[in-house]
């Protein structure tokens, strides 16, 4: 069974070949995808404006559960709301356009943000990109997902959240949709897709459809927190 999980767990983890930003509490990284052995290679390089992968991100729904728990949940974000507001993505966007335009076919662009709640919890957002033909994959692996760090009891995860930015951290609560919904793809039978299949972390945009999206401001120097 250890030998088991060992296998999966390095199954999951990405390799970095390119890092285009890094901080304590985000990155945005080439990695390698081992899901190319299959024979589908991504269509990389690609030149994409800041603003047309802006359209994507903004289009990007988070739908929260209809029934929420005040002791639980944040009941102050409204339960259908983007997954990337203004500042993160005027920030997020030049990054992810620069990944598509330096990533060969068997690289992913990963995104990863973290934010301190406690001593002992974080919260994460990540997942990766990558463009297959005329239509572009975004997994939203982890939206504010909780991950607790047990470090200092000797207790600390076997894996880095860092590490594994397309693997959800815990089940996702919230369903991901698309707008406007006539961009949106089917899912195919990818690996990718069926990783994320159970619960919804992977939306198919065909881009070239939607109009490019004026970044809200020049994103700060200061990393935005989601």
């Amino acid at each position: 069974m250890s030998i088991l999980l060992a296998l999966s767990a390095c199954s999951a983890r990405q390799f970095t070949t390119v890092t285009l930003y890094d901080s304590p509490h985000s990155f945005v990284r080439l990695e390698a995808d081992p899901t190319v052995d299959s024979g589908r290679a991504h269509s990389h390089p690609v030149r994409l404006t800041p603003e047309q992968v802006a359209a994507v991100l903004g289009g990007i729904i988070v739908e929260e559960p209809i029934t929420r728990m005040p002791l639980y949940d944040d009941l102050s974000i409204p339960r259908r709301h983007r997954a990337f507001d203004d500042r993160l993505t005027a920030f997020l966007a030049p990054l992810l356009a620069l990944g598509l335009e330096r990533a060969t076919s068997e690289e992913v662009i990963t995104f990863y943000f973290s934010k301190q709640l406690s001593g002992v919890t974080r919260e994460v957002t990540s997942g990766g990109l990558f463009v297959q033909g005329e239509e572009m994959h975004v997994i939203l692996a982890n939206h504010r997902s909780h991950t607790n760090y047990m470090a200092d009891f000797g207790a600390a995860p076997t894996t880095d959240d860092r590490l594994t930015p397309m693997k959800s951290l815990a089940p996702q609560q919230g369903r991901l949709a698309f707008e406007p919904r006539n961009a949106l793809r089917p899912s195919q039978a990818g690996i990718w897709s069926k990783f994320f299949q159970a619960d919804k972390r992977e939306l198919i945009v065909a881009y070239k459809e939607l109009p490019p999206a004026p970044l809200a401001s020049t994103p700060s120097v200061e990393t935005p927190r989601p």
